[in-house]
């Protein structure tokens, strides 16, 4: 909060965050008042340094608002998925322990089922805008503190975020406040800043929801916080973005690989309308980006992608720069911050050179998952190293490489197969837009290979399709590899956060095969 002050001293008019879809801006003077009075309200409904409330609404500028006025206030803030189900709403504001919820009008329907099935219990609820029936109004709560007053020192208040929950429910992930007295000391991770250029000067385009941690922590944190502009989105849609790009001369955003499926689906007049030459860090993550993916997103936006591969838990990091990842495609980096990378068996044991295991890093301050010792015991081994699940190799020169999660392994007649060096073969073919791989029950051999495909085009000739792509892994996979079943599809199930749901997939064939001849 005391650099938002420090902005609005400095530029109040400057913008802080435009909504273009709501045809509305936030200044940072307008910004700094508005946090200081819903600080003051917060603390008014008897809110003590180091509870908490959650918010349940898509991107807005009472967002942006709420989070700086909960930093003032002492308060941690948990931004919740507008996908959850009632019951997964119900256990996050239990385990988080909420004081209070925030919803958006926007999100009516869900609000609405919420209060109906007595998810919310006692907890006070507000609604921001043009309010909601059986929630309190926002801005007739805020009337109370009509101007921006004195607020109590308190530790600075943090974001309280939960896991996307790919498998299983969402696990918190609750980090200690920082002291009022040390309100401006530098974060332990700064690599972003040094290595991505974030300045005042930056104009960030957030394509994504502000309620999923990479892009709430770079539009809010990493952009606003340094005295930049965001530019957010109400929603992805791949020509608005390109069209804001232009409008706003956007010098940063972030990005997940669906994203960059949709953009290089539009048609070639409209990718080439738009003057993007102000746009020189594109930061991908979240997801694998398949390599002839990023490498016809580079000969369009030129060396500008960085990719990183890390987690909300904050175990480590890696990052690949542009030319990094040319030189080695495929590579999510090398680790930053002090940060060593290992590459580890089922017993912690580390591995060799190019073998594939366990991604677990060591030196990086530890984590706990809130109110979750075993989860949080599982995720570190003997030595003390973390690790967030996935599997990958090093090569000679310590570049890591994804390979997959462990649940999403294919076990077939006892060998270990990898969906992504599968699908890394599929979608070689031009008629391939989307690929996901999955091991589905097998007689035989306890599970077998699985294609989803999603066709370049809408009236794609499937059939011929599957022969190609039959002959194309024949070529390139040994026979275990190879899919023995294929579906073609619209689109895949994915997260907010544009990860693919295998298990949305698999659970499809749980309790059947699937035969041979379904290819």
């Amino acid at each position: 909060m005391a650099q938002i002050a420090r902005w609005a001293r400095a530029f109040p008019d400057k913008v802080a965050a435009h909504f273009p879809d709501r045809g509305s801006s936030l200044t940072y003077g307008a910004l700094d008042a508005r946090a200081n009075r819903i600080a003051q309200w917060l603390i008014g409904l008897g809110l003590q340094p180091g509870e908490g409330i959650a918010m349940l609404m898509d991107n807005r500028p009472e967002f942006i608002e709420l989070v700086y006025a909960c930093r003032r206030a002492g308060l941690y803030y948990t931004p919740l998925s507008v996908h959850l189900r009632p019951q997964e709403v119900a256990y996050m504001l239990a385990d988080a322990a909420a004081k209070a919820i925030i919803v958006s009008p926007g999100l009516a329907d869900l609000a609405t089922t919420l209060l109906h099935e007595g998810v919310l219990g006692d907890v006070p609820r507000f609604a921001v805008g043009e309010g909601l029936p059986g929630y309190g109004g926002f801005e007739a709560a805020l009337a109370q503190y009509p101007t921006p007053a004195a607020v109590p020192p308190r530790p600075v208040g943090r974001e309280f975020l939960y896991s996307s929950g790919t498998t299983g429910l969402p696990k918190g992930i609750k980090r200690p406040m920082v002291s009022w007295e040390n309100r401006e000391a530098p974060d332990w991770d700064m690599t972003w800043k040094s290595l991505y250029g974030f300045d005042t000067d930056t104009i960030y385009l957030s394509p994504a929801p502000l309620y999923h941690a990479a892009p709430h922590g770079y539009a809010i944190r990493r952009t606003i916080g340094e005295g930049g502009t965001a530019v957010v989105m109400a929603k992805f849609d791949a020509a608005r973005a390109l069209e804001l790009i232009e409008r706003y001369r956007v010098t940063h955003s972030q990005w997940v690989p669906t994203m960059f499926v949709r953009l290089l689906a539009l048609p070639e007049e409209d990718r080439r309308r738009f003057d993007l030459s102000s746009h020189r860090c594109a930061i991908h993550a979240a997801a694998p980006c398949p390599i002839g993916i990023k490498q016809r997103m580079m000969d369009w936006w030129g060396p500008i992608l960085w990719e990183y591969y890390a987690g909300s838990e904050g175990v480590g990091t890696t990052v690949a720069s542009p030319q990094d990842w040319l030189a080695r495609p495929g590579t999510v980096g090398r680790p930053v911050n002090g940060v060593s990378v290992h590459i580890c068996d089922d017993d912690g044991r580390a591995l060799p050179v190019g073998e594939v295991g366990r991604i677990c890093f060591e030196g990086a301050p530890r984590f706990a998952y809130h109110n979750a010792p075993d989860k949080t015991a599982a995720a570190y081994n003997a030595q003390g190293w973390a690790s967030l699940g996935d599997l990958g190799r090093v090569d000679a020169d310590g570049w890591l490489f994804l390979s997959d999660r462990r649940a999403d392994l294919i076990l077939s007649g006892g060998v270990n197969l990898y969906p992504a060096e599968i699908e890394a073969v599929l979608v070689r073919h031009p008629g391939v837009a989307e690929v996901a791989v999955v091991g589905v029950p097998n007689e035989d051999f306890g599970e077998q290979v699985h294609a989803v495909i999603v066709p370049r085009e809408a009236r794609a000739d499937t059939a011929t399709l599957r022969t190609e792509l039959d002959a194309l892994c024949h070529e390139h996979l040994a026979g275990p590899k190879r899919p023995r079943s294929w579906e073609f599809a619209e689109e895949l199930p994915r997260s907010e956060a544009g990860k693919l749901l295998r298990r949305i997939l698999k659970e499809r064939y749980l309790t059947s095969s699937v035969a041979d001849s379904d290819r």
